[in-house]
Formats: C-alpha cells, structure tokens, sequence
C-alpha cells in the first residue's frame, strides 16, 4: 500500500485517511499504520484513541512479537453503526442494510417505479424502510443515513433521469424527498458510480487502486474509482459509456446521436432483435414492450447461458460491442481492472466477460506493459444498492475521499 496523500493540517481528513487504511486492511497494527501513513507513532496513537472513543474502531487481539511487546491489532466496529443502500429500477426496488463494512446484515426487494408517481414511490419507501428497521431490529439513531442509487444524469436540480419511460422523475428532487419520507440524511450517486464504490468498499481496495466498473441495467453506465474516489467531471456526469458512439452511420439514439452503445447492445437492442425472430420470440414467449424489457432479456440472456444458439449469437453480437467499448476504455485510462456488475449480467455475464478479455489481451495498448483483470463484480446484480449504502458510509466514515458533487449532504459520525 502506498503512503497517505498530504491532506493538510485538517485532524478530521487525517483520521479519515487512516480509518481508510484500517478498513482495506481489514486488521491492522498502529505500527503497521504509522509505516503506511508517513504520520509518528505519537499521531497514530492519538488518531487511534479518538476513534475508538467513538466506537468506530476496536482492539481486537495481538500480533506476533517482532522482539518486544506484541502489537496490538485494530479493526473497524462492524456493528458500531449502519447504511442503507437503495437501487432504484423500473423493475425492483433493491433495499439493502450493512455494517460498517458494508456487509449486507439484511435485504427487501419491492416492485420497481414502473409508471408510478414519484410521490407515489417515495411515500412507499419511507413504510418499507420502516418495515426494514423494525424486522432487523434496527434502531433508527443506529443508522448513518441512506444511499440511493438510480440511472441517468445528474442536472444540478437534484432531479435524476431514471429511464426513458418514467418522465415524472426528469423534475423530482429524490434526495430532498426522501430525506423528508425517512428523517435521515441521503446521498445520491447514479447506479454505475454506486457499484463502482462498492467495489471499492465492500473489495477492501487500497485508495491506490484505480478501476473501472460497467454497469448494465436497461442501459450501460460506467463507474470509475482513482485514489479512492469517485471521478466526476465538470457536470458531475463521469460515465456516460452508453452514448459512446460505435457506429457513425449507426441507429438514431435518443440521445441525438447515432450508433450509440446503448443502441447497439443494450437489453432493449437485444429484446427488439429476438421480437423480430418469431420462431424466438415464440420459443421464449417474449412479450415485447417495455413493462416486459427486464423479463424479456432474462429470458435471451438465460437461454444464452445454457448454450442456445439463437439466443447466444444475440448475446455475443452485444458483447463484441461491450468489448470494443471497454478497450477504448482501457486505452484512454490505461486501467488494470474492471469490473462487471447489475442485473443486465446477471444471467450471461460470462460472456461478456469472456469478450471483454480476449479484446484487452489481443489489442490493449499496454500488453506488453500490465495485463488487465476483468472480473464480474461481487455482490453482482445487487451492486447498485450496496454501492449506495458505501456511498452513505464513505461520507461518515471517509470525509477526505468525498468528491465535490451538487446537492451531497455530509453527515456526521
């Protein structure tokens, strides 16, 4: 692991920085802090002390003596506080709480937005948390705040495109809502940045690891991790990987361009070309329309994995594009890992997996240079959510790795 970056005279980034150690350490000595930070023994020792005397962090045992006293070991206090991290989708609503590890200690999946009014849904969400709380047996004080993951732009307003069909969201301010619904403080991230941090989190990646990861719902989005934090970009709109134009004269996306990724590979591209196979279409009782999108592909992309040919050679068409998208990726970032993750690869994601890793190996600029590892993402399909609740711990627990975005709210430990 690499040294802390000089964050200043700031005691709070400090202790964050440290506390970031501790975490993707897992257990770890104040010695062994001291020699990765760059800080003195006396520093460690007293960032340790306030964080103990919070209850984030616990001596958990001793470790092998090097020729005098054993050192004692550290670790995070799993259950000293909580997140929640919701997934909005049009399918499902994804609930998950974790500790301060972001290990899922309890889950609730609901239908999703579907056509719903946003009132409509943020009323639901505040019961079913509620519900959530109670079952767990959760304390409301023991909770940090909520995450929420959903698709699409970021405007500045707070609003969130999160799919082509639900118009009422394009002008509802979700984080002000919600904080209203649940009386806890909430910050929000698209899905793709979300999986990416919980990667990150959940992974116990060092800060020093930058990685990328492709997100696949309805449509792709692209979550991308240096120095521990969340890249942004002027608009705050890193990761827009789904308009990456791969076809000039390609389809007209609803973006305004033409061959856009998105158009050319994602589950609606995919569901429309098996519509037009009716012996498919008959053979996997596609239903078309996009109430029926998600269950649509499921069907293809589970055929697919089970080595149907039809359905395989439209999965593989998709992932040839994914696989030129992600090179171009690496190229431009010169990354050493990726990660697959969401409900789009759930099914076939191993052979998108498998594309992804013959083009970087064959045509990556740096081959000769680094290999690039390409891993579907642990937990997968629920990896918005997590990601969501390790959005909310990281802005708790990690103040120094917060990125600068509009309408975060800091909350306090």
């Amino acid at each position: 692991m690499t040294g802390v970056r000089r964050l200043g005279p700031s005691f709070e980034n400090t202790r964050s920085a440290v506390l970031d150690m501790i975490r993707s350490s897992g257990t770890v000595s104040r010695i062994e802090l001291a020699e990765m930070s760059g800080l003195t023994a006396t520093s460690i020792t007293r960032i340790i002390k306030s964080l103990i005397d919070v209850g984030l962090v616990v001596e958990t045992g001793y470790g092998d003596s090097t020729g005098g006293k054993r050192p004692s070991l550290l670790e995070l206090n799993l259950q000293a506080r909580y997140a929640v991290g919701l997934s909005l989708d049009d399918a499902r609503l994804t609930y998950v709480v974790t500790d301060l590890g972001g290990n899922v200690v309890g889950q609730l999946v609901t239908p999703g937005i579907r056509q719903a009014l946003p009132s409509e849904v943020v009323a639901r969400i505040g019961e079913e948390l509620e519900r959530v709380f109670h079952e767990l047996d959760i304390p409301v004080a023991a909770v940090v705040g909520v995450g929420v993951a959903g698709a699409g732009l970021d405007i500045r307003g707070g609003a969130e495109r999160l799919s082509l069909t639900a118009d009422e969201w394009e002008s509802f301010a979700v984080q002000e809502a919600l904080e209203a619904a649940t009386g806890l403080p909430t910050v929000r991230d698209n899905d793709a940045a979300c999986a990416a941090l919980g990667q990150f989190w959940v992974g116990r990646l060092a800060a020093s690891n930058d990685f990328a990861t492709l997100y696949m719902s309805n449509g792709f989005g692209l979550g991308l991790l240096t120095d521990g934090r969340l890249s942004r970009g002027v608009s705050a709109n890193v990761g827009e990987i789904g308009h990456m134009v791969l076809e000039i004269d390609g389809p007209r996306c609803w973006c305004g361009s033409r061959g856009c990724l998105e158009m050319l590979a994602a589950p609606r591209a995919i569901v429309a070309q098996a519509m037009a196979d009716e012996g498919l279409r008959a053979e996997l009782s596609l239903a078309g329309g996009d109430a029926h999108l998600r269950h649509d592909f499921q069907a293809i992309a589970r055929a697919a994995a089970r080595g149907e040919g039809r359905s395989l050679a439209l999965i593989e068409r998709s992932a040839r594009y994914v696989a030129v998208a992600m090179l171009s990726v690496v190229n431009l970032l010169d990354l050493d890992r990726l990660y697959l993750a969401g409900p789009g690869f759930a099914d076939a994601g191993a052979v998108y997996v498998r594309h992804i890793r013959d083009a970087v190996r064959a045509l990556a600029r740096t081959r000769a240079v680094h290999g690039v590892s390409v891993e579907l993402s642990d937990p997968g399909i629920d990896a918005a959510a997590v990601g969501a609740a390790s959005l909310a711990l990281q802005y708790v627990l990690t103040p120094h790795a917060r990125s600068s975005r509009p309408a975060a709210v800091a909350l306090e430990a």
